[in-house]
């Protein structure tokens, strides 16, 4: 199952306040190494599913979102918990480092 894009601030907003545990990954048509990022995304949010939500934010189309949270370089991940900014891993990673950072909010 692929990962869902996040629409816009607002529904961004909502699944900040309804989510226990929420991974964004932050991305763009043109970033390459994005696209290797993408099939971990979806892998992680089947191995969490009911656990961990994870979603997909084009930053070409939520610049507010960028800057908001400071979002310099991508890909970019990031993880919250109850609605708060717990750790941002940038560039690729391993499946397991992402898999580490969800394990240590569950």
């Amino acid at each position: 199952m692929a990962t869902a894009f996040i629409q816009d601030e607002t529904e961004f907003d909502a699944l900040l306040a309804s989510e226990t545990i929420l991974v964004v990954d932050c991305t763009a048509t043109w970033c390459g190494p994005c696209k290797l990022v993408a099939p971990l995304m979806d892998k992680l949010g089947e191995q969490y599913d009911g656990r961990a939500k994870v979603f997909k934010l084009d930053l070409d189309t939520n610049r507010p979102l960028a800057k908001r949270f400071n979002i310099k370089s991508i890909p970019a991940v990031m993880f919250f918990k109850q609605g708060e900014l717990t750790e941002t891993l940038v560039g690729v990673k391993p499946y397991e480092d992402f898999c580490n950072v969800v394990e240590g909010l569950l």
